[in-house]
């Protein structure tokens, strides 16, 4: 437990009390028809084993073993927090060093960690309605994952949320929900065919919070000047800092090196997604034309100028420019080499592409292809 004299650093619980209660309803369904979504969510995870297995060449019956879960939004609220807990734990262990050796460091222990709970919970509600469904990669081992699964790892599917997106598209349910699970169920592929990958992933993330260099309250701020921004307070505060995300405010020089690896590696995972999502949806998903360019016109329009500023602080818009280099990467290595030889890149960490070649996937190919065959 991350704390100074019995109080944490984040009272996790208050988190997830504060999201709960401030998350917005979802949209109206009748519970009949909740219990038809839930269903036909668990077919299309499913089927979309096969539809990704297939298409990417990866994995076999036996690869997925971890659980799809069907959430609503306090569902999500409470799976990341379990995550954010594990993941964030060697950064709040070392705030936590430097907070107790600081004048009032007890006094900030008592009051800080339920302020910092308030105003983490502000935030999970705001995205607990924006996301239709994550690979919790970092998910605590729990007594619902079956023996042998590396690490843990789930798929959840925030139906609420996928709802919501289907009527405001206004495209065909059956084909939107399936074409959202090709895209989780590819990530679930990856992490579960490439047996490497989750454990390079948490030891890059875990150096990059190790060399965290940073005076405790300034990233508290943070997390508070979000939380304002959230509560329309402070809406401007996409352009404090020059307008840096959270992520970049806490970065030392050492950071900067893996945080280009990191990102790489995120570009490269959900460019991939698209790019099966996409491949994949014409066989199965009839509308998948009218789907994907609905769905981008969305991405592309954005939202009000609080959902702007949120984005940026919190770095969400970095992650919609991963969807659209990875999948550029992806596929022009998969229009070079096919997809076997795009398959090399889950050799081991020395063939993931680096940032630079995300952008340029002609050096990928030279390094990767063209060193092997000589």
């Amino acid at each position: 437990m991350t704390s100074i004299g019995g109080a944490e650093m984040v009272d996790w619980n208050l988190a997830v009390a504060t999201a709960t209660r401030l998350v917005r309803p979802g949209p109206e369904v009748s519970r009949d028809e909740a219990r038809a979504v839930v269903a036909e969510l668990r077919r299309h995870a499913k089927a979309s084993e096969e539809h990704v297995r297939g298409f990417t060449r990866m994995g076999t019956e036996d690869t997925h073993e971890t659980p799809v879960l069907v959430v609503d939004r306090p569902g999500w609220v409470r799976a990341n927090v379990a995550g954010f807990r594990e993941i964030l734990k060697p950064l709040l262990d070392k705030m936590q060093e430097r907070r107790s050796g600081s004048p009032g460091g007890a006094v900030l222990g008592a009051v800080g960690g339920k302020v910092t709970g308030v105003e983490l919970g502000m935030l999970l509600s705001f995205l607990a309605s924006r996301v239709l469904g994550q690979y919790e990669t970092f998910a605590p081992a729990t007594r619902e994952l079956p023996a042998g699964v590396n690490g843990g790892g789930r798929l959840l599917l925030v139906a609420p949320n996928i709802v919501h997106v289907e009527r405001e598209l206004d495209v065909q349910p059956h084909d939107f929900r399936l074409w959202v699970c090709l895209h989780e169920e590819t990530h679930r592929t990856q992490f579960s065919a490439v047996p490497w990958l989750r454990d390079h992933l948490e030891g890059e993330i875990q150096s990059f919070l190790g060399e965290t260099d940073v005076d405790p309250m300034t990233v508290l701020e943070r997390i508070r000047e979000a939380a304002q921004s959230l509560a329309g307070g402070r809406p401007e505060a996409e352009e404090d800092d020059g307008g840096r995300s959270f992520v970049e405010l806490v970065q030392t020089p050492a950071q900067r090196e893996i945080l280009g690896r990191l990102t790489a590696v995120m570009s490269l995972l959900e460019g991939h997604a698209d790019f099966v999502m996409d491949g994949v949806g014409p066989q199965v998903v009839p509308t998948v034309a009218e789907i994907r360019e609905k769905f981008q016109q969305r991405r592309a329009k954005g939202a009000s100028r609080l959902d702007t500023a949120l984005r940026k602080l919190l770095g969400l818009d970095a992650k919609l420019r991963q969807y659209r280099d990875g999948e550029r990467f992806v596929r022009a290595v998969a229009d070079q080499v096919g997809m076997d030889g795009f398959n090399r890149v889950w050799t081991s960490p020395n063939t993931l592409p680096t940032k630079a070649e995300i952008a340029k996937p002609a050096d990928w190919i030279a390094r990767v292809h063209r060193k092997a065959e000589s």
